[in-house]
């Protein structure tokens, strides 16, 4: 151990990192493994006041994503990236080395990162069929709990959590918990959002992002949507000036009504490609089943993923492999391109598939 390294926290020096997309690198020229819209939209700035610090909540963002998401703009907190609103729960409302914060696996990552980091406790309850919640577990395992993660549509997997499952979730952690819904693909499948449910509990958080639909993964900006009091918690850690001036100005102009417009039409153009995708798929050999999904990614299951994952990075295609992920051998996490890029990848599978029947021969 070098002596930075007895300098750190053990629980940091122990820690594996969050492995993002970007963080995994590769050199193709198909990404399909971030979960990002594929083409870029402009923008320009518009505010040149670089000289002055930024507001804390810039109040534009702010009624802006109230008025999108339906609530009052006191149940609206800006952050950097949902990211950070997850570590803000956790710092407000568990203790290092005395709560825990509960999930419930295949999900997110970043729950168990930021828990980590902060020296809280993560406890897991796998979900059951269909990847839904398993409420007995979740129940038997909630003493000491004071953060429960649910993402829905779920990452990797791609479903919705059952309605009825949430609200029993929400009525069995009343007085004990915050349950925190992340919804950062809710634009994809925008009716099941729990955004109406606030006010009738005090401690459900939401979390959302403009880093999918909004096509502004690069401009790191989400949201809370929680009550009044629960925001106010969020306030007293924030950094003092979350995001930066240029942040806030793109984020002001895709909440515009053009920017939302133009959202709900990429939003269309992703669930036509991600239909199209869903049914070649299912015409190849070596896939052995393609999940149903209410996001802009598809969960596959091929016969031997991890050489094909390999040998698609090879050819420029880069997929999300998620193949550790409990539950998911042999998935591989394929996020929605173009249809050009859809179609490489369809050729691509294709030509492997032909490749390795001529080798067996």
């Amino acid at each position: 151990m070098n002596e930075i390294e007895a300098l750190a926290r053990a629980n940091v020096r122990e820690l594996t990192p969050y492995q993002s997309a970007r963080r995994l690198g590769g050199n193709g020229d198909v990404w399909l493994n971030a979960n990002e819209f594929p083409t870029a939209v402009p923008f320009q700035l518009t505010m040149q006041t670089l000289n002055r610090y930024p507001e804390c909540q810039p109040a534009e963002v702010i009624r802006r994503y109230a008025d999108y998401a339906g609530v009052k703009p006191e149940q609206v907190l800006v952050s950097r990236g949902a990211d950070e609103g997850i570590e803000l729960l956790i710092r407000a409302f568990c203790e290092p080395g005395q709560d825990a914060v509960l999930y419930c696996p295949p999900t997110y990552g970043m729950y168990s990162v930021s828990a980590e980091t902060i020296g809280v406790d993560c406890r897991t309850v796998p979900a059951i069929n269909g990847w839904q919640l398993d409420l007995p577990a979740i129940e038997a395992q909630l003493d000491g709990v004071k953060v429960v993660f649910v993402c829905s549509p779920n990452n990797p997997t791609g479903q919705l959590i059952n309605p009825d499952d949430l609200r029993a979730l929400l009525e069995m952690t009343r007085g004990r918990a915050i349950v925190v819904a992340d919804e950062a693909y809710i634009e994809f499948c925008p009716t099941a959002s729990l955004a109406d449910w606030l006010n009738d509990y005090p401690h459900l958080a939401i979390l959302r992002t403009l880093s999918k639909a909004f096509a502004l993964a690069g401009l790191r900006c989400g949201f809370t949507l929680a009550n009044a009091p629960l925001i106010q918690m969020l306030l007293k850690v924030i950094a003092p000036y979350p995001l930066s001036t240029p942040v806030a100005d793109i984020a002001a102009q895709a909440l515009s009504a053009e920017g939302i417009a133009a959202m709900r039409q990429r939003v269309a153009e992703t669930l036509d490609n991600r239909q199209y995708l869903l049914e070649q798929l299912g015409t190849l050999p070596g896939v052995d089943q393609v999940f149903e999904s209410q996001t802009n990614y598809l969960l596959v299951r091929f016969d031997r993923s991890q050489p094909l994952f390999q040998r698609l990075w090879d050819c420029g295609i880069i997929l999300r492999n998620q193949h550790k992920q409990p539950g998911l051998e042999e998935c591989l996490r394929i996020s929605i391109g173009t249809r050009a890029e859809c179609q490489r990848l369809l050729d691509a599978l294709n030509q492997l598939a032909v490749r390795a029947n001529q080798e067996t021969l």
